[in-house]
């Protein structure tokens, strides 16, 4: 399999070819001073499979768009397969219509990739409301991996925790929380955002399902796939230190980052924030490619 990155990914691109013991696969990608962009394979790929390596963040519709004329120019040069590696994908929330005329952009963003020769897909910890599952995105093969395992081993090995618990911030996020529960054979709990409608106004606020679950003296570490802004991990974090919690830490896969969030959370008492590299940042300590290069080995 030929390894190709696209300009959101080329070092993760990098690890994955290391991975599977290879180089990646050179591509020229470069843009002319209309904005537009220049795109030459300069490999050999007729008759072979090839995977195209691009998570789809910040500048989503740019990334979407090279990828799709990726796609198409390898479909045009004869491969026999292409496989999306898409660790972030864009537009996953967006997976049901609400109002009339509203965009179901996941369907759209998934009908574009099959219809540019995208024959599977690979994904990790997808951020889907309610059609649970990437499979139901997608009508190609399309599978979902998850960073969790890794980032728990991480929490287990780097940050150490003592006497931890692991919370996951919202009920969505229990999923994940168990996960890294077991690399770090500890009890998980989760919040609950409830609506309160005060004034005509709804605002949310978070309570914390404890169960039997003691605070006082341990170590915290929440999980979840995504931080944005913070405020909720924030907000989990001061009700647990309120409950006696010692050191807190924070795992997730992909860090959007809006501006302020480290800060927000650093605040709220968390002493490390520790994440995946399908989105390159500063608290990028975990890379994805192991996962996405054994998912490979085993692609069909």
């Amino acid at each position: 399999m030929i390894i190709l990155g696209g300009s959101a990914s080329t070092s993760l691109a990098e690890k994955v070819a290391k991975e599977l013991g290879q180089k990646p696969g050179n591509v020229e990608i470069k843009r002319f001073p209309d904005g537009e962009k220049y795109i030459r394979i300069h490999e050999d790929v007729k008759s072979k499979d090839v995977a195209i390596v691009q998570s789809l963040y910040r500048s989503p519709d740019e990334y979407i768009f090279e990828y799709l004329i990726m796609a198409d120019t390898l479909r045009d040069m004869g491969v026999s397969s292409i496989t999306g590696v898409i660790p972030y994908l864009a537009y996953a929330r967006q997976d049901s219509r609400f109002y009339p005329g509203e965009a179901l952009t996941s369907a759209s963003v998934a009908k574009l990739f099959e219809a540019a020769g995208t024959t599977s897909v690979l994904t990790v910890d997808c951020h889907l409301h309610r059609l649970g599952d990437v499979s139901k995105v997608f009508k190609v093969p399309a599978k979902n991996l998850s960073a969790m395992p890794s980032l728990g081993k991480y929490a287990r090995e780097t940050l150490r925790p003592r006497n931890p618990i692991v919370v996951a911030p919202d009920e969505e996020a229990e999923q994940w929380a168990g996960t890294v529960a077991k690399e770090l054979d500890a009890e998980h709990t989760h919040f609950t955002k409830r609506r309160i409608r005060e004034e005509g106004q709804t605002s949310s606020r978070l309570e914390l399902d404890t169960g039997n679950a003691e605070f006082k003296g341990r170590d915290v570490v929440f999980a979840d796939d995504i931080i944005s802004t913070g405020g909720t991990i924030a907000g989990a974090a001061r009700a647990c230190k309120k409950k006696g919690a010692k050191r807190m830490f924070v795992v997730c896969t992909h860090p959007v980052l809006a501006k302020g969030a480290i800060k927000l959370v650093k605040a709220a008492g968390v002493s490390r924030i520790i994440a995946t590299d399908t989105i390159p940042s500063p608290i990028s300590k975990v890379s994805v490619a192991p996962v996405l290069a054994a998912a490979l080995k085993n692609n069909p």
